[in-house]
């Protein structure tokens, strides 16, 4: 079924196997514009944007998920199961449970955990932590020992609340699951990717510390991620 409702390419192949999937539609903009050659945009539905080009003469494609587990459960599904993309790298920010984490590190998620039912409701899958892809894990491990750069191989949350009530929350989070880090989409994709037999990963770089308090502002979000950004663009085909 292509094009499908939310993605209006109309044939296989102009999207590469493996796709890097930041949250906004702007930074995946910015990245085709400032890493890719022979770009072609392949989406614009609901400004979720798309681009396909080279990165170093090999083929990748990236796409925007928006925000929250529903909404990259769409577009990662579709990618995987309608356009025959084998491996999506989520590439976004995340906020920190712990003090031994800075702003600006590289994170590369082995396992997320989630209070959300997004697994259980989709396939019945009901216990509450997905792992990433150890295949894609162990490339993009040695992909950021190539680059020198460091990355903290950790355990995630996955959440579905942006603005909680209980503020403080993070830390039981933190001590009892062994959680050091927050963001809002990975526990989704990964589930796609067991249900579809496909390969997910996740890079994330803090952006904020929920016990510092510690934040980066939005355009540095958008644009100042880059160590995160050449990692995962290696993984072009």
């Amino acid at each position: 079924m292509i094009p499908t409702p939310h993605i209006e390419v109309k044939e296989k192949g102009i999207i590469a196997k493996t796709v890097l999937m930041p949250g906004d539609p702007l930074r995946a903009k910015f990245i085709a514009e400032t890493f890719l050659e022979n770009v072609i945009r392949f989406n614009t539905v609901r400004n979720i944007f798309g681009y396909t080009g080279t990165y170093k003469g090999r083929k990748i494609s990236v796409m925007a998920s928006g925000m929250g587990m529903p909404s990259i459960g769409i577009y990662s599904y579709e990618l995987f199961d309608f356009y025959e993309v084998e491996n999506i790298i989520r590439i976004g920010s995340c906020g920190a449970y712990t003090t031994d984490l800075k702003l600006y590190d590289v994170i590369l998620c082995t396992q997320a955990w989630s209070e959300s039912t997004y697994a259980k409701v989709q396939s019945g899958y009901d216990k509450d932590t997905i792992d990433a892809s150890s295949l894609l894990n162990n490339k993009l491990e040695k992909i950021a020992d190539d680059l020198g750069i460091i990355v903290h191989k950790e355990k995630i949350h996955s959440s579905d609340v942006f603005y909680s009530k209980n503020l403080d929350s993070y830390k039981e989070i933190y001590e009892k699951h062994g959680c050091t880090c927050v963001e809002m989409e990975s526990f989704a994709l990964f589930s796609n990717a067991k249900v579809l037999n496909k390969k997910a990963a996740c890079l994330l770089t803090v952006s904020d510390n929920l016990v510092t308090h510690e934040l980066t502002t939005s355009k540095e979000r958008q644009q100042s991620f880059t160590n995160m950004i050449e990692i995962a663009l290696e993984m072009a085909e």
